[in-house]
């Protein structure tokens, strides 16, 4: 086991990304020295549902569509360095997304990467169903998910892409892996971590999960004018995190960039999205932070110890995408006098015509949408006001996509059936996914990966 401290640099935290974060990661890796990877994480719940969408209509699509974008200005530093990279580029097609690293490398004239693919995610084929069944439940709900299923993937764990950094990859391109696990698996490939050190992987698993959002942790998601004030975040920097041999971190971010690391960011990070500070699962290993340290050693610098681990969970989580019908949403602005008034008699007419339909979402931007529901009691209970700027949003979700159709027709008609003044109209369809979460055994789910020819 090496004692040689590892840096890793994350230069996105969802699909959609900033393309140039990764310029001032990849240089301060650079100046820095030593062993190092980068990681793009670019993949959410949402994102894989989309990218199973996409690859439906273009069987060779379905990966990060950014992906060229985000790699092009660093892949030619990172393979001459040494840098490797990790990402869940992936998504719905990671066969796709690694043959187009390799064909970006041909285009930038540089030498062929070492790309490794890590499979075993999806579970959506024939030999799951059984499995699927039994995780859903009983009754109708699992015959009735199964039979209109797009997709089911399994947050699988750091193993295989550790495995593929071992075997000599360059690149590692995963589909649907645990946010935390591309930061671990570049540790346990380079301390060699036993595969029950819990304490240990448990302080990798937090190092990923503070790198895993990108400019979060920098201060982007934590700034609050007035409350809150992190400078320059126009220029915002991405984070690195200095692992040790004992899975300890300090988290910091390239010199002369915007945004700020200090105690504050940190604890932030450190607490989204976890459910029981005491036991963070993962596919990893469940994670305790109850005793855990924040501690600020320097300028935009912030050491993360006294995390504790227990074993990792016996089963997976998989997310199930299925067939939902059509989401139609339309847009309409009124302005000046009585505008609020316009805006509600608009909806009105709209509710109207669409009976049919069954419920729509309506919002008013301006004076009632965030706060809103789909039920509208919250705007039902706004008394009518006397907004001058207001923007109309009708939105409705149907199996037919005929009658889902209707809501942007109905919504353009306005133009000249009244009421008056309204404009700038926008109207979207596009097909929707539900979401079915369940759990399945561990062994149920093999994992491993494969290179690219």
């Amino acid at each position: 086991m090496t004692d040689t401290l590892l840096r890793v640099g994350c230069a996105a935290g969802f699909s959609g990304d900033r393309t140039d974060a990764a310029r001032p990661v990849v240089d301060a890796l650079i100046a820095a020295g030593g062993p190092a990877f980068l990681l793009f994480e670019t993949l959410a719940e949402r994102t894989l549902a989309l990218a199973q969408l996409a690859r439906r209509s273009d069987p060779r699509g379905g990966f990060e569509p950014l992906l060229a974008d985000l790699l092009r200005p660093v892949l030619g530093d990172c393979l001459a360095s040494g840098i490797r990279i990790v990402s869940n580029f992936g998504a719905a097609n990671p066969e796709g997304a690694a043959r187009r690293i390799v064909q970006l490398a041909r285009e930038l004239g540089l030498r062929a990467p070492r790309v490794a693919v890590v499979h075993g995610d999806d579970v959506s084929g024939p030999a799951h169903r059984t499995v699927l069944e039994r995780a859903l439940g009983a009754g109708e709900h699992a015959p009735a998910v199964l039979d209109s299923l797009v997709s089911a993937n399994a947050y699988i764990g750091a193993d295989a892409i550790a495995d593929a950094l071992r075997a000599g990859a360059d690149v590692v391109v995963t589909g649907r892996v645990a946010d935390p696990s591309l930061t671990l698996g570049p540790a346990l490939a380079h301390f060699g971590w036993a595969a029950d050190d819990w304490d240990r992987i448990a302080r990798g698993t937090m190092a990923g999960h503070l790198l895993e959002c990108g400019a979060q942790v920098s201060g982007g998601y934590y700034a609050d004018p007035g409350f809150k004030d992190i400078p320059d975040l126009a220029h915002v920097g991405y984070p690195i995190a200095e692992i040790d041999a004992d899975g300890t971190c300090t988290v910091t971010k390239p010199p002369r960039t915007g945004g700020r690391i200090d105690a504050h960011t940190v604890k932030e990070q450190l607490l989204y999205e976890v459910h029981d500070p005491a036991a963070y699962l993962t596919p990893d290993v469940v994670a305790d932070i109850g005793a855990a340290r924040v501690d600020e050693v320097g300028p935009d610098r912030v050491r993360l110890s006294g995390v504790r681990g227990h074993p990792r969970p016996d089963q997976l989580k998989v997310n199930a995408f299925c067939e939902q019908g059509w989401l139609a949403e339309a847009e309409i602005s009124y302005a000046g006098p009585r505008a609020e008034a316009r805006a509600r008699l608009a909806a009105d007419i709209l509710r109207e015509r669409l009976r049919s339909i069954g419920r729509l979402r309506v919002d008013l931007i301006g004076i009632a949408s965030v706060l809103g529901d789909d039920a509208g009691s919250w705007l039902a209970a706004q008394p009518a006001g006397e907004g001058r700027d207001v923007r109309l949003r009708i939105a409705a979700n149907h199996v037919d996509r005929t009658e889902a159709e209707r809501l942007p027709r109905e919504m353009t008609a306005l133009y000249t059936c009244g009421p008056a003044g309204g404009g700038g109209i926008r109207t979207a369809l596009r097909q929707r996914l539900s979401t079915h979460s369940c759990f399945v055994p561990r062994e149920a789910v093999p994992t491993g990966f494969s290179f690219v020819e």
